[in-house]
């Protein structure tokens, strides 16, 4: 796979390669992060390649370098964008930070019930940062494929948030619940061979390559039994109680809603960017 060509302000693109249809979000300046624009973009071209029968399998990956890091928490610091918020919710912007989160969160988590719905694979090709939101991104996918360069936090509790974008559903059944009290108390910063090792990551590649690897698995996986392979989905779906995910994202979004609108949320927000972490995104 290569970058597609740059276009300016175009923060998620789209692109297919035979029956493997690639979803790369392309917001280098703020390490891929989600406002809503973005998470818009992320929506339908979620919905466009679960349900276009021509596509056999999906790749979700960042620009290279970095994955995701979740909602873009100066978008919601500056109180996002009035063009943006209008259409949802017309006086978000003065009500508050959690109802910018809630925006946001109202795309991906659509987003996400497509992923899982799909009745194909859907890869998430993690080189680079997957934290926050972008953990939930990753983790939602069938398969996880990391580059040694991947890294995966929690993070959310650096900002004092709780959890969202169906980390707090996935994670028990990934790693169990001790694991996921873990992981999201403790946020260890975990390579791609530790997350492997907690059950995070299907396989772990080369960095060099890796795109090219990535599309040798979405290759197979698209020339598979594609109506077998729906079929096992279905099933192992529902063996995980995955037909809990749709209202288990709505708590989630009522709980981040209320974190952020807290005391604690604004303090982590003036430590966050008074540290000046590398990723200006969601923590």
């Amino acid at each position: 796979m290569q970058a597609p060509n740059p276009t300016a302000d175009e923060p998620v693109r789209t692109e297919i390669l035979g029956a493997v249809g690639v979803i790369t979000l392309d917001r280098p300046q703020r390490f891929n992060s989600l406002d809503v624009r973005t998470a818009q973009d992320l929506r339908r071209a979620g919905l466009r390649m679960a349900r276009d029968p021509a596509v056999r399998a999906i790749v979700l990956r960042g620009r290279p370098g970095v994955f995701c890091g979740g909602v873009d928490l100066r978008y919601v610091r500056d109180g996002g964008r009035v063009e943006d918020l209008a259409y949802l919710t017309p006086d978000a912007a003065t009500e508050g930070r959690g109802a910018i989160f809630k925006q946001v969160l109202e795309y991906v988590n659509g987003a996400i019930i497509e992923i899982r719905r799909a009745p194909k694979p859907v890869l998430a090709a993690v080189d680079g940062i997957a934290a926050a939101g972008g953990l939930g991104l990753a983790l939602c996918c069938d398969l996880v494929l990391a580059s040694e360069r991947a890294v995966f936090e929690w993070a959310y509790g650096r900002t004092g948030l709780s959890g969202a974008e169906s980390v707090t559903f996935l994670l028990p059944r990934l790693v169990g619940l001790r694991g996921a009290l873990d992981l999201a108390w403790l946020s260890p910063r975990l390579d791609a061979h530790a997350a492997r090792a907690r059950g995070l990551v299907s396989e772990v590649l080369a960095t060099d390559g890796f795109e090219a690897a990535v599309l040798e698995v979405a290759e197979r996986l698209a020339d598979g039994p594609a109506d077998a392979y729906a079929r096992t989905k279905r099933l192992l779906n529902r063996a995980a109680g995955m037909e809990a995910l749709e209202a288990h994202l709505s708590a989630e979004v009522e709980a981040l809603v209320e974190s952020a609108d807290s005391a604690e949320f604004t303090a982590g927000l003036e430590r966050f960017f008074a540290r000046k972490r590398p990723h200006g995104a969601e923590e």
